[in-house]
C-alpha cells in the first residue's frame, strides 16, 4: 500500500497557506471584523482621492499601525491615489481599504477629497454655450 500524501496540511500541523500567494489572512482579520469604516460612517468613493497627510508616519516609523495601514501609506506617499487604485496596488479587497483608509483618516495619516456629486456640476448645455462664445471670438 501506498501513504497517501494529498491529506490536508492542517492535519500535518503545518502552517495552512497557498503555494503561490503565500500565507492567507482573511480579509475579517485585516480589519479586526469590522465592516464599516471608522465610527464616523465616512464613505469612499471609489473614486475619491487619498493624499498622505503631514502627520503620516514616515518609513522607519514604528507605531501601532498594521502592515497592510503602512502599505496604504506607502502607497500614497508619492502621489495621491483613488480608492480603487490603492485597492489595486495593495492587492486587497476594496471593501477591506475602505475600513483600513478609514482608520488612517481618523488617526490624521490621509485626507480624503470626494467627488463632486453629479448634481453640482455644471450643465452641458451652458459649457457648449461657453465654448461656442469662445469661438466667436
Amino acid at each position: 500500500m501506498t501513504e497517501d500524501t494529498t491529506a490536508d496540511p492542517r492535519e500535518q500541523g503545518s502552517q495552512w497557506y497557498d503555494n503561490e500567494a503565500g500565507p492567507l489572512v482573511r480579509p475579517y482579520a485585516m480589519t479586526g471584523g469590522r465592516t464599516k469604516p471608522g465610527p464616523t460612517g465616512v464613505r469612499f468613493d471609489l473614486i475619491a482621492l487619498v493624499t498622505l497627510a503631514a502627520a503620516a508616519p514616515g518609513a522607519d516609523d514604528d507605531t501601532a499601525l498594521g502592515p497592510e495601514h503602512r502599505a496604504l501609506v506607502e502607497l500614497c506617499r508619492p502621489e495621491t491615489q483613488s480608492v480603487a487604485e490603492l485597492a489595486a496596488g495593495a492587492d486587497l479587497p476594496v471593501g477591506v481599504v475602505r475600513v483600513l483608509l478609514g482608520d488612517l483618516l481618523e488617526l490624521g495619516c490621509v485626507t480624503v477629497s470626494r467627488p463632486v456629486p453629479p448634481a453640482q456640476l455644471p450643465d452641458e448645455r451652458i459649457l457648449r454655450e461657453v465654448i461656442e462664445g469662445l469661438r466667436a471670438l
